[in-house]
């Protein structure tokens, strides 16, 4: 060990052992995976904290021997065992490029494309690109470059063969090929029920290309066939977010398809649900009746939604209690607005069932909340605009 701190300082990197490892060295050659938490101080008097990923819930994970931009963790991790916790203080030149690394970290942890904001090009030349990477901190450190200390804990190394590879640290040519598997292990855990492991796999699918993508010319052939893969692994992953009721990323997601190809039938039902789920009565329904005008096999399933919106808006528009009286335009996609007397607010489902007939099979019930019922093992949910593909 004595011989390994040695050439670490001669390189600018003190080491300093905090608790002893179990094992022997593992000998990382290429592919081997080290997994370990990290907190990143400043190196002047005040010390203050930069990045910890005990925070955030999730340790670091770096495959040896793939060019990792921040070389210098490659080669702090090669002196450490397993149950290790060490600490090292680096010098400038080994950490210039920490402020985008970290950036980027940030973003993973924030559910965020890890590479938003960056173009292809050099981490030097990204760094005089960009008057801000959107944290001051980060901005203050790439202004003042200085030393920093890095507290490093080994949870585990794996070798080469042992693991699944996180898309980031595939190559090009690795992710091509590993989105259609992860695409149809997402599809499987939905199927299953497991909404939310399903949601991380087709995001990871969709970092895989977007990290493709970036690569080619906006608009360029390849750029416009990498953009429609992503699509219907967004649309899947929108469906999860509209099973965990998380509303507002599917109408920004869905927006953002329609924007690009505005006859997308499912990205119109998906955003339809959504916009009823929070109460945007009249974006809903003309989503739906979009869905319609698209793709009229669909029109037992939007005419449904639609109906379901209708008795909820109208249940919450009058009072209860047996003298109320009211008058609600009924708008049905495609057809003339109707004008329903409403005596009391009992009589909203019988009103509402006699302009717009439940679908056959679909029995009657009282109104549900919008969006609800995308339960993947519910009818709604396997509808085939709403189904992952």
């Amino acid at each position: 060990m004595a011989d390994i701190i040695a050439r670490l300082r001669e390189d600018g990197i003190q080491k300093r052992v905090i608790q002893e490892g179990r094992g022997a060295l593992p000998d990382f050659q290429d592919g081997t995976k080290a997994t370990f938490h990290y907190r990143t101080l400043r190196s002047d008097e005040e010390g203050a904290v930069l990045d910890d990923s005990r925070v955030r819930g999730k340790p670091m994970e770096l495959i040896i021997g793939k060019k990792f931009k921040l070389p210098v963790w490659e080669t702090i991790v090669r002196t450490m065992r397993e149950g290790e916790i060490a600490q090292f203080c680096c010098d400038v030149k080994h950490v210039v490029l920490y402020p985008l690394v970290a950036k980027s970290l940030r973003n993973i942890a924030a559910g965020k494309d890890p590479l938003e904001g960056q173009r292809h090009c050099c981490g030097i030349a990204q760094m005089h690109e960009h008057n801000s990477l959107g944290h001051a901190d980060l901005d203050a450190l790439q202004q003042n470059p200085q030393p920093l200390i890095f507290d490093i804990e080994m949870l585990k190394v794996e070798n080469p063969g042992t693991y699944q590879q996180d898309p980031w640290a595939m190559t090009d040519e690795e992710k091509a090929k590993a989105v259609p598997v992860i695409h149809q292990e997402g599809n499987r855990l939905y199927r299953e029920g497991h909404v939310k492991e399903a949601a991380a796999k087709y995001y990871d699918a969709i970092a895989c290309l977007k990290n493709l993508q970036m690569k080619e010319q906006p608009g360029s052939p390849d750029w416009i066939q990498l953009d429609q893969q992503i699509t219907p692994l967004l649309l899947n992953y929108c469906q999860c977010k509209l099973v965990a009721e998380e509303y507002y990323e599917v109408l920004d997601h869905c927006s953002s398809i329609l924007n690009k190809y505005d006859d997308n039938v499912k990205a119109y039902f998906k955003r339809g649900k959504a916009h009823a789920a929070v109460w945007n009565a009249q974006e809903a329904q003309a989503d739906f009746a979009k869905v319609l005008q698209l793709d009229p096999a669909l029109a037992p399933v939007a005419l449904q939604e639609h109906r379901l919106l209708t008795q909820w808006v109208v249940s919450e528009t009058i009072a209860e209690g047996d003298d109320a009286v009211g008058e609600v335009v009924l708008r049905q996609p495609g057809h003339h607005a109707v004008l329903l007397h409403i005596r009391t607010a009992r009589h909203v489902h019988d009103q509402v069932a006699r302009v717009l007939p439940v679908s056959a099979g679909r029995g009657g019930g009282q109104p549900r909340a919008p969006g609800v019922g995308t339960s993947p093992h519910s009818e709604w949910g396997r509808e085939g605009a709403a189904a992952p593909t």
